[in-house]
C-alpha cells in the first residue's frame, strides 16, 4: 500500500523569517526546562517572562518557541529571560492560564530546514487539557494514563503519536476515555513531567496527520464534493480504501 503525505508549509514566501508567523513546526523534543519568572496582566491577556540562561541566544524578536507545547512569539529577550504575549484564548485553552511565578516549563525552538526530526510533526496548537489519570510505576518504565475528553480521544491511535506538554510521545494503549504512554527515566528527568503528580493538568496536541486523514474521510463519508479527492480517486491512484 502506498501512503500519501502533504504539508501546508509555504516555502516560497518572500517574507523574512522573523516576520513570518504563518506556519511553524516543532519536533516534540524538549530543548531545555525554563522557569516562569513573571506573569503580568495585559489588556488582551498576559505577558509571560521565562528564565532560561543562554537559551535565547541567537533568537530574535518574533521567533517562535513552544512553551509547554504552546507555540508563542517571543517579543523580547536578554541573556537570561525572554518575554511572550499570551492572548486570552490561549490562556483559556491551555495550562498557561494557570501559570505562576516559579513554575517549570518545557521549552522548544521551532525547527529550521535541515533539522533532524527525532519526534514527530508538532504544530504547537493545543487541542485539549488533560488530567493525569494514573501512573503505573515499574523498575524499567512508567505507564502514564491521561484523560483528555471525547473530542481528542477520537484521534488517539495505538502506536501513534501524541504531544504532552510539548513532548513527542508514542501512545501505548487506548481505552474509551483515556490513553497511556510509556515514559523512560530520561524523559522524566529531562522534562517537567517527572515532577507532576496524578491529577495535574497537561496540554495535549493530537497528531496532525491523524486529524487530517480523519477530516478527509469524514468529508468523503458525508458526500462532500468540495475536494477532488474521493474513494474513486484514491483507488485509481493505487491506494487501498475500506
Amino acid at each position: 500500500m502506498r501512503h500519501l503525505f502533504a504539508d501546508g508549509i509555504d516555502s516560497s514566501s518572500s517574507q523574512t523569517p522573523q516576520r513570518r508567523q504563518d506556519r511553524k513546526l516543532f519536533s516534540g523534543i524538549i530543548d531545555q526546562i525554563g522557569c516562569v519568572q513573571r506573569v503580568a496582566e495585559t489588556a488582551g491577556g498576559r505577558t509571560l517572562s521565562i528564565d532560561a540562561p543562554e537559551y535565547w541566544t541567537g533568537l530574535i524578536e518574533g521567533a517562535s518557541v513552544a512553551i509547554d507545547g504552546v507555540c508563542l512569539t517571543m517579543t523580547s529577550a536578554d541573556a537570561s529571560t525572554a518575554t511572550f504575549d499570551v492572548i486570552a484564548e490561549t490562556l483559556r485553552r491551555s495550562t498557561l492560564g494557570g501559570a505562576k511565578q516559579g513554575d517549570r516549563v518545557n521549552l522548544q525552538k521551532c525547527m529550521v530546514v535541515g533539522d533532524r526530526i527525532d519526534g514527530h510533526f508538532v504544530q504547537g496548537h493545543v487541542d485539549a487539557v488533560a488530567d493525569i489519570a494514573s501512573i503505573e510505576q515499574s523498575a524499567q518504565e512508567s505507564i502514564w494514563w491521561f484523560a483528555p475528553g471525547a473530542e481528542s480521544m477520537r484521534y488517539m491511535v495505538p502506536k501513534g503519536s501524541v504531544t504532552i506538554d510539548g513532548i513527542s510521545l508514542t501512545i501505548a494503549a487506548v481505552e474509551a476515555q483515556r490513553f497511556s504512554v510509556a515514559l523512560i527515566p530520561t524523559t522524566l528527568d529531562m522534562t517537567t513531567l517527572g515532577s507532576k503528580p496524578v491529577g495535574a493538568r497537561v496540554n495535549v496536541e493530537t497528531d496532525i496527520l491523524v486529524r487530517s486523514i480523519a477530516h478527509l474521510l469524514e468529508g468523503m463519508n458525508a458526500g462532500d464534493r468540495s475536494s477532488n479527492i474521493d474513494r474513486s480517486f484514491l483507488s485509481r491512484h493505487g491506494f487501498d480504501t475500506p
